[in-house]
C-alpha cells in the first residue's frame, strides 16, 4: 500500500475533532484498552482509549462514543500507548542513507519526527543542497523539520568547501514551511566576539519567532554566558556531568547525546539520577548514527533505553524524546503528547524498558507492525549535478603524500592529531618521526599514520599533509569524502602508493568511503549524493558498513565506529587539532599551525 499523506493543521480540523469528541460524529480510528504514557503529569493511566479523527487526536478515555460503523479498532490490551519519538538533533547524512531510506529504519523503531540539520550537504551544495533534502522529507510519514545550517563553512579563514550560506540565505530559508530554527551554531567564539554574519544569522532567527540551537564544547563559563546572552538555546556537545548541571542551571536546553560513536548519556544523565535536576529543560538526542547502529540498536528508541539503563524512569526518559523536544521548537500544539488535538502519532509497546514499538502511528496511519513497514515510501531522486560531486584537480600520486622535512637531519618532532575512541574530540600531541631521504616516515610502533586532505570541490588541486595518531592503522589506507563538515577528501595510511590508490579509486565511484591495501579494494560505501549519502537501499548500505569495518580491522583497527572518528578528523570547531585542506588546525587557537616543529 503507498503511503498517501494525512496530516492536517489544526485550523482546518479543529470543528471536526470537537464532534467526534461529544460523540456527534465517529472517529476514523480508536486504539482501545491501552495503558496512557501521560508526558505531561508523569503517570502510567491503565484501561484508556484514544479516538482518532482526520489524523488527530479528538478524545481520550472511555471512547466508545466515537465508534461508528466505519471507524477502525485497535486493541492495545496489555501494551502501553507512547507518544510518537522526537529527535531534537540530528544529521541525516550521518545514516549515509537518503532522507527516505533513513525514515525507513527510524519510524519502525518508533521514532515519528526529526529536527535535522543538513549542515553536511550544505558545505558541499549550499541552499540547494538543503532545499532538496527538506523536500524529499515533507512528503514521509516521518515528520522531518529542518534547522537551517548556520556555519557553512564551519569557519572561515581556515577551511574551503564547496558552499557558502550569509545571513540573506538564513532569512530566506527561514521562511519555508516546517523550517523551525537554525542548526547548531558551531563558531560559538565568532558568537561571542561579535562577528557581524553569526550575530545577523541569530538575530533573524529570533525575529521569525524560531529556535537558536547550539554547539558548545567549550568549559569557559564567561563564554557560555555570552553566548546564551546571544539567543543560543541549547547545546549537545557536553559530555561531563559538571558541564550538564551548569547549562541546565543557566537555562540552557540541555540535548544528552547517544550516537554510534559519541556516548554521553553514562557520565551526563547523573545529573537526572544523582543531582535531581528538573528534567523539562532537557531531551536526548542521537546528532550521529551510522546504519548499523539503526539495524542492530535501533535509532531514538535506543537512546531512551540507555537512559533508563543509568537508572532513569521510563516516563522521565520518554519525556525527554517527546514532550520536552516539542516544547522546545515551539511545536507542543503539534507534536509530543497524546492529548486531544495533537498529531495522532503513537506507538503501542509491550515493554517501557525494552522500547521496542510493536506498531507505529503517525497521522492516524498503521506506518509498521513488529518492526515492518506497512506501507510503500514515495521515491525521491536527487538532480544529476548533486549525485556528480567530486572535482578532484587531477590524478592523486605516491608523491603528493610524501611530507618533506625541513632539514637534512635523521629525525623531526612534529605535531599530531590524536583521536580518542567513542568521542569527538582529538588530542594535540607531539612525536619524534625518522627522515628517510628528505621525506618524514610514519612509524607504525608508535601508531602514527600519515594523514592527507585534498580539495574536492573546486578543483584547485590544494593537498594538506599531516599525522595521525590512535588508529591503530599497520598496513594500507582508508579515504572518506565524509570529512565534517567541509567535506573534502580524506586519506590516512601507511602506504603512499595506496594512499594515492584509495583517493583516485573513491573519486571513480563518484564518493564515500573506502578501505585498500596492496592496491586492492577490500571494501567501499558508494555514496553518490553529494559525496555524503548512499542511493541504495538500507540493507544494501548495512552490509556494505559491515564489510567496511572488517577491513578496518583486516589493516589494525580495532576501534568502534572508525570511519566515524575519521570523517570528524577535519572538524576544526571541536578541540583540539585537526587537518583542514588548508593544514594542520589548532583549534584552540582557532589557526593554522606547522606539523614540522622546528
Amino acid at each position: 500500500m503507498t503511503y498517501i499523506p494525512n496530516r492536517n493543521k489544526l485550523t482546518d480540523v479543529s470543528r471536526t475533532l470537537a464532534k467526534v469528541a461529544i460523540g456527534e460524529e465517529a472517529a476514523d480510528l480508536v486504539i482501545q484498552n491501552g495503558t496512557l504514557v501521560n508526558v505531561h503529569s508523569g503517570e502510567l493511566i491503565a484501561h484508556m482509549d484514544v479516538a482518532i479523527a482526520a489524523g488527530r487526536i479528538a478524545f481520550i478515555g472511555r471512547a466508545d462514543h466515537t465508534i461508528g460503523a466505519h471507524t477502525r479498532r485497535i486493541d492495545a490490551s496489555g501494551k502501553y500507548m507512547v507518544p510518537g519519538l522526537l529527535d531534537g538533533h540530528m544529521h541525516v547524512e550521518s545514516t549515509m542513507l537518503s532522507v527516505t531510506e533513513f525514515a525507513k529504519a527510524a519510524i519502525v523503531k518508533g521514532t515519528t519526527g526529526i529536527f535535522m540539520d543538513p549542515h553536511e550537504i550544505a558545505n558541499v551544495f549550499g541552499s540547494e543542497g538543503v532545499r532538496l533534502m527538506h523536500e524529499e522529507g515533507q512528503p514521509l510519514p516521518l515528520k522531518v523539520f529542518t534547522t537551517f545550517p548556520s556555519c557553512v563553512p564551519a569557519t572561515n579563514d581556515l577551511e574551503d568547501g564547496g558552499a557558502t550560506l550569509e545571513v540573506a540565505d538564513i532569512q530566506a530559508g527561514l521562511q519555508w514551511d516546517n523550517v523551525v530554527g537554525l542548526g547548531e551554531v558551531m563558531n560559538f567564539p565568532g558568537v561571542v566576539y561579535g562577528d557581524p554574519k553569526m550575530c545577523g544569522e541569530i538575530e533573524a532567527t529570533l525575529q521569525s519567532g524560531k529556535t537558536v540551537t547550539g554547539h558548545f564544547p567549550s568549559d569557559d563559563d564567561r563564554m557560555l554566558q555570552a553566548y546564551l546572552a546571544s539567543g543560543v538555546t541549547s547545546d549537545h556537545e557536553t559530555v561531563t556531568r559538571e558541564q550538564g548541571l551548569h547549562k541546565v542551571r543557566m537555562g540552557m536546553h540541555l540535548m544528552i547525546r547517544e550516537g554510534s560513536a559519541w556516548h554521553d548519556v553514562k557520565e551526563v544523565i547523573k545529573i537526572v539520577t544523582e543531582d535531581g535536576v528538573n528534567t523539562s529543560n532537557i531531551s536526548l538526542v542521537t546528532d550521529d548514527v551510522n546504519p548499523q547502529t539503526l539495524v542492530e540498536k535501533g535509532h531514538l528508541n535506543h537512546v531512551a533505553r540507555r537512559a533508563m539503563e543509568e537508572g532513569v524512569h521510563p516516563v522521565t526518559a520518554i519525556q525527554m524524546v517527546t514532550i520536552n523536544v516539542a516544547r522546545y521548537f515551539k511545536l507542543e500544539h503539534d507534536v509530543g503528547s497524546i492529548t486531544p488535538g495533537k498529531c495522532a502519532d503513537i506507538l503501542l509497546m509491550a515493554d517501557l524498558q525494552k522500547m521496542e514499538p510493536s506498531m507505529v502511528i503517525t497521522d492516524g496511519q498503521i506506518i509498521a507492525e513488529q518492526g515492518e513497514l506497512a506501507v510503500e515510501f514515495p521515491v525521491f531522486t536527487y538532480p544529476a549535478h548533486i549525485r556528480n560531486s567530486m572535482n578532484v584537480k587531477r590524478e592523486l600520486m605516491a608523491d603528493d603524500f610524501k611530507l618533506r622535512a625541513a632539514s637534512e637531519q635523521e629525525k623531526t618532532k612534529v605535531n599530531v592529531i590524536s583521536v580518542i575512541e567513542n568521542s569527538a574530540r582529538t588530542e594535540k600531541m607531539t612525536a619524534e618521526l625518522a627522515i628517510q631521504q628528505g621525506i618524514i616516515l610514519p612509524d607504525i610502533e608508535q601508531d602514527i599514520v600519515r594523514l592527507a586532505c585534498i580539495e574536492r570541490h573546486q578543483g584547485t588541486g590544494q593537498i594538506s599533509l599531516a599525522f595521525a595518531h590512535g588508529f591503530g592503522v599497520k598496513s594500507g589506507a582508508v579515504a572518506s569524502t565524509v570529512a565534517h563538515d567541509s567535506h573534502n577528501l580524506l586519506v590516512m595510511g601507511i602506504d603512499e602508493a595506496d594512499m594515492a590508490f584509495a583517493a583516485n579509486e573513491l573519486v571513480k565511484l563518484g564518493g564515500g568511503m573506502i578501505v585498500v591495501e596492496n592496491g586492492k579494494v577490500l571494501a567501499q560505501v558508494q555514496m553518490t549524493i553529494a559525496g555524503l549519502m548512499s542511493e541504495k537501499t538500507l540493507p544494501e548500505v548495512v552490509k556494505e558498513v559491515a564489510k567496511m569495518d572488517k577491513a578496518w580491522q583486516h589493516i589494525g583497527c580495532s576501534m568502534n565506529a572508525p570511519f566515524m572518528t575519521f570523517s570528524l578528523i577535519a572538524l576544526p570547531v571541536i578541540p583540539e587539532i585537526r587537518i583542514s585542506n588548508r593544514g594542520l588546525v589548532d583549534v584552540t587557537q582557532f589557526k593554522l599551525i606547522d606539523v614540522e616543529i622546528v
